[in-house]
């Protein structure tokens, strides 16, 4: 491992603490990262920081230190229940492992408590741990703490409690934008004491962190630190020990050089990413079906109690595949990432660097690999990246049929697959990088072979267009069953249900519901409008209802005329109503017949 120092922690202007130190022995770490020595002095001397730096560059301490230092030289020693730090984080998995670390140093410093309030977990429980045990420094995600700001009816009175804050520190600070935090965020600061020191860290700077930076911060420092080497112009924010490589393939052919490239190195430890919560379920499981020797996870943004389980047991792996999102792209620290592979390019680039990230760590190397198709080579310029070209393997095996023959085997992979293919279709076209990334080149065919589809799902964007090049199962997909036996009772049951409606409805007349029926009444009362406004106009005393009748009546009588109906049936159709009967009168019926 090639160490990136910048001196010993001895050697700061500001001395720290013995115990500081001590943590920092026990953890292996005995000099700083560049972002460390630069921003802890800065912080301690009761500045504002805005830190950018390569993902990977040791950030975490670079504000841990400094809390703790801030809060050990306190006039006035904390309580139990008051707040001193507040650290926020996009990732309940970011806010797992900060706490992790923190943990490392307060055990130290039995004076000051901790806690973690992150989604997945009791609110409840959350309030009463706070009120029995205390939290001097909160590590938490953004909804979670914007929520127990609310909880002053439960006996938390956190408004209260966070007048004494000292430190506030927004981490990832461009992801807690992206992902929507925008408007918890600026609830939390308004119930914050604007006397307090801020600091926000993140890989890359946007012009919405810049706005936080102006509206949270005040006179921040702004630090950027470049690794050695990188020209100060420079905007790669890749560690420089990480390998970069690209993969240009079909989209039929992608998945089995993923499957071969992971038999080939089974012993070590891969993150692979996809674009969707759908793609990650439905791979997944292929891979597991595919791969027996290699523990497989799976881990996504919809997945509401298992994340942290997850996270937990993929960390303590020596080796493994963990199957993700970008849920996984920030700030993560996973022990010895091999390699991370990206089989859905990112939707902007600075998810690409982010994923990138989680390999070749303070000072470790690391590999990672993105597969693109044939039509997105330009990508790869785009990113102005220092990326070598991976040849596609030889000898991989077609494991399609396979996944088609477990598809057919059971249901729940069927729909996995169609849903998954569904979701990619929809991310695809809200790529950021729509010139390279064209919804309308792509090879819808090819890319329902990769999925390694029955049939062509229905969705709007294949609405009117023909595939000759894809070739759907001859079979009846409705005749699939799940393998799970209680869910294809339940499936069977539906469906019994559903043939008995349409038993009872046969014969009945069908109402073909285009439009909500709200906006169906609508619409007949703008049209009565406009047409009472017309006859308005014209001068007519005829209302729509009775010009309806008299065509009615028009009709009747050009019945009678061809011999369709007897003289008798057509006096009789006359004298259904007076109101036509009289209007008739009134028209003429030499009127009607002139009509006719």
């Amino acid at each position: 491992m090639e160490h990136v120092t910048e001196g010993a922690w001895e050697s700061l202007q500001v001395p720290l603490h013995p115990r500081v130190l001590g943590a920092l022995r026990e953890l292996g770490f005995p000099h700083m990262t560049p972002v460390q020595s630069a921003t802890i002095p800065l912080f301690m001397k009761n500045k504002d920081v805005a830190a950018e730096a390569v993902t990977g560059s040791g950030k975490t301490l670079a504000f841990v230190i400094p809390i703790l230092e801030i809060l050990l030289r306190r006039e006035e020693k904390l309580k139990k229940n008051q707040v001193g730090a507040i650290v926020i984080t996009p990732t309940r998995e970011l806010a797992i492992q900060i706490d992790e670390v923190l943990s490392h140093f307060t055990k130290h410093f039995p004076q000051f408590s901790q806690i973690l309030w992150i989604g997945g977990r009791n609110p409840g429980e959350d309030v009463e741990r706070f009120k029995q045990h205390g939290g001097n420094i909160i590590v938490a995600t953004p909804g979670r703490l914007e929520d127990m700001f609310r909880r002053k009816a439960e006996g938390l009175d956190l408004a209260s409690c966070v007048k004494s804050l000292d430190v506030l520190v927004l981490d990832e600070a461009d992801r807690l934008l992206d992902m929507g935090f925008e408007a918890s965020i600026n609830t939390i600061l308004e119930f914050l004491p604007k006397q307090r020191r801020t600091g926000l860290f993140s890989a890359t700077q946007t012009q919405e962190v810049e706005n936080l930076v102006r509206a949270g911060l005040r006179n921040p420092v702004r630090i950027s630190v470049k690794e050695k080497g990188v020209a100060a112009s420079s905007t790669q924010k890749t560690p420089s020990r990480l390998e970069n490589h690209y993969m240009i393939c079909k989209a039929d052919e992608k998945f089995n050089q993923l499957v071969h490239f992971l038999r080939s190195r089974q012993q070590e430890k891969h993150l692979v990413f996809f674009s969707t919560c759908a793609c990650v379920e439905y791979y997944g499981k292929a891979l597991e079906a595919l791969l027996k020797k290699v523990k497989i996870l799976c881990i996504h943004g919809k997945m509401k109690y298992k994340r942290n389980k997850i996270f937990m047991e993929f960390r303590k792996l020596q080796s493994g595949i963990l199957v993700c999102t970008d849920v996984m792209a920030r700030g993560i620290d996973i022990p010895e990432v091999n390699w991370v592979l990206q089989y859905d390019p990112p939707s902007n680039a600075s998810a690409f660097v982010h994923r990138c990230g989680r390999t070749a760590r303070i000072g470790h190397g690391g590999s990672a690999l993105v597969f693109l198709l044939p039509m997105e080579e330009a990508y790869i310029n785009f990113l102005a990246i220092n990326q070598k070209e991976m040849s596609l393997q030889r000898n991989t095996i077609d494991l399609l049929p396979k996944l088609r023959a477990m598809a057919l085997a059971d249901r729940a992979v069927f729909e996995k697959g169609m849903k998954a293919f569904v979701s990619f279709v929809q991310a695809y076209a809200k790529h950021e990088c729509s010139l390279i990334f064209r919804l309308k080149d792509l090879d819808f065919a090819g890319l329902a072979r990769g999925f390694a589809l029955l049939r062509m799902p229905r969705m709007p964007e294949l609405r009117g267009k023909q595939f000759p090049d894809f070739v759907p199962v001859d079979i009846d997909t409705d005749t699939i069953p799940f393998k799970d036996k209680i869910r294809e009772k339940q499936r069977q049951k539906l469906l019994e249900q559903k043939r008995k409606e349409r038993s009872e409805n046969e014969g009945r007349k069908k109402f073909i519901k285009n439009k909500a029926w709200s906006k169906q009444k609508a619409k007949k009362e703008r049209k009565k409008k406009m047409n009472a406004k017309r006859k308005k106009d014209e001068g007519s005393d005829i209302d729509d209802e009775d010009m309806e009748e008299l065509l009615n009546d028009t009709r009747l009588l050009k019945k009678f005329k061809k011999g369709k109906i007897t003289e008798e049936e057509f006096e009789k159709g006359l004298l259904t109503s007076a109101k036509r009967t009289v209007q008739l009168t009134d028209l003429g019926v030499s009127d009607l017949e002139e009509d006719s």
